[in-house]
């Protein structure tokens, strides 16, 4: 354990970004080179020992943060190796890209500032490599079991690694030319490196796991078919429908939904392009969406070269402190700065983001490419437009980010392996199915055909990293139950945090 007191001897101290006028001038990580051991394990010394760790149930993946933390804070990295790897797969990705809900759980958040566990956790994470301790871990006898694991994000890859590890012989399909799905086309590089991605993608090749890029399985490969070639099917296509923005003027040139434009730069950076075939480079750029997505392409933009950029959220502005509806351990709503909103206030002097807006139409010039948005402000809850508000500002790219509905519908999984949809647009899971299976700690559901379970964001909508993560070692285990008739594999999921319809 560590010092029970260090929370009131050390205050929390984040480990420093670079600066902001450095990071702009590249693509690497916004941390890159940042990390301090002893600075880390200082940090990790406030774990308070409180001895009912809320921070487990902040988190997806049920890390086991009071002990990886105790063994951080005592330079021990390879025993907090083996406590970070015991539930989480690739704790590279979660440090770099997760939220941090375990931190708004920490019990010093009560009426303090919690421990900084991201940053203890990446560390822990660039350790393992750094020191060798991400061996390759190949089963030591196969199942006679095949398995196909459809989509290669971080649910996929987290179900492929599970399987393969328990002696099963699986295989991925990617309908794309590269592994790893958003987290190689949608995650930009200032977030997550990609050679993070790559030497996982290695290690699992390492242990038996193949790989199959450059197949759609439901459109160019028929997915019953693949079934039949296969005991078990994993689905994890993630929740690739883009949300549409339906007012006058989106025929125009110039408007793009955001994950192609964030796809199309990562491009640039796998070496596909030399030049984006659309860059923000010299245009006023207007993003329309408040979350992540939106952020990325405000970090994207700048670094392109945007003459400006502004971020618009329909949402009122949220407050410094947690509402009364959102008490601790809750993940609170409350005002939060990316580190590309940091880069876009130093740029301009204020928050690129306009709270409580909504567009209202698009205007075009001659040559029908948009040239300006028309937004109004809206009233908090009903989101109606407040008369006297319109305004009109200059914009030559506009970026969609708007969120996904669920699984993309224009292929033919869905009927192929006779899939239903959930009321929320999502591939519908089992509940009589996933009920027998509350004892075993709710191991993901299966629809209603035979061998095949739902993965991630394709059944539980669009979400977070850890989430997905969390899923695909949940369907991994229920998976390997159908299988083998048991399973010693976790599965971190409970049904009751998430929809399932029968």
């Amino acid at each position: 354990m560590t010092d029970p007191h260090g929370f009131l001897k050390v205050s929390r101290q984040p480990v420093p970004a670079r600066p902001v006028e450095e990071r702009l001038r590249d693509w690497n990580e916004v941390y890159a080179g940042q990390a301090r051991l002893p600075l880390i394990s200082l940090q990790a010394g406030r774990c308070m020992d409180c001895g009912i760790p809320f921070c487990h149930s902040g988190c997806p993946l049920g890390n086991l943060i009071p002990e990886w933390n105790a063994y951080a804070a005592r330079g021990d990295w390879r025993a907090a190796a083996e406590r970070l790897h015991a539930t989480n797969n690739f704790p590279e990705f979660t440090g770099r890209l997760c939220p941090a809900p375990c931190e708004d759980a920490c019990v010093l958040t009560i009426n303090a500032d919690p421990v900084t566990i991201k940053n203890v956790e990446q560390a822990i994470a660039d350790q393992i490599w750094e020191r060798g301790y991400a061996a390759p871990q190949p089963p030591e006898q196969l199942s006679g079991k095949t398995v196909a694991v459809v989509g290669s994000g971080p649910a996929g890859l987290a179900a492929a690694q599970q399987l393969t590890r328990t002696g099963h012989t699986v295989a991925v399909y990617e309908r794309a030319d590269r592994i790893g799905g958003l987290l190689r086309y949608g995650i930009p590089a200032f977030k997550m490196e990609k050679q993070h991605l790559n030497r996982r993608i290695e290690q699992m090749r390492a242990e038996g796991t193949k790989f199959r890029t450059g197949v759609d399985v439901g459109s160019d490969f028929d997915a019953a078919d693949l079934l039949r070639r296969h005991d078990a099917v994993v689905v994890a296509v993630g929740a690739g429908g883009q949300r549409e923005l339906p007012v006058p003027g989106r025929e125009l040139a110039g408007i793009h939904q955001a994950m192609d434009y964030l796809t199309l730069a990562n491009r640039v950076r796998e070496g596909d392009y030399i030049s984006p075939p659309v860059s923000a480079e010299g245009r006023h750029v207007v993003i329309i969406g408040g979350g992540d997505t939106g952020s990325d392409c405000l970090g994207t933009a700048l670094r392109q070269g945007a003459a400006s950029v502004v971020q618009l959220d329909i949402n009122p502005e949220p407050g410094e402190a947690r509402r009364d509806t959102e008490p601790w351990p809750v993940y609170p709503k409350v005002y939060r700065i990316s580190h590309a909103h940091e880069e876009g206030r130093q740029r301009v002097g204020t928050d690129p983001r306009v709270f409580g807006s909504a567009t209202l139409r698009f205007e075009g010039d001659r040559t029908g490419h948009v040239r300006g948005l028309c937004l109004t402000e809206v009233e908090p809850g009903t989101r109606a437009p407040r008369p006297g508000t319109e305004r009109l500002i200059p914009a030559d790219l506009i970026l969609l980010a708007l969120g996904f509905y669920g699984p993309e519908r224009g292929t033919g999984l869905k009927k192929q392996l006779r899939l239903t949809l959930d009321e929320r647009g999502n591939y519908a899971r089992d509940a009589a199915f996933t009920a027998r299976m509350t004892e075993h700690a709710g191991e993901a559901g299966r629809p209603g055909t035979d061998g095949v379970f739902i993965a991630g964001d394709a059944g539980r909508g669009q979400s977070l990293v850890v989430w997905a993560i969390a899923e695909g070692r949940s369907a991994a285990a229920a998976t390997d139950r159908y299988l083998s008739g048991s399973t010693v594999l976790p599965a971190p999921v409970s049904p009751m945090d998430r929809p399932l319809t029968a």
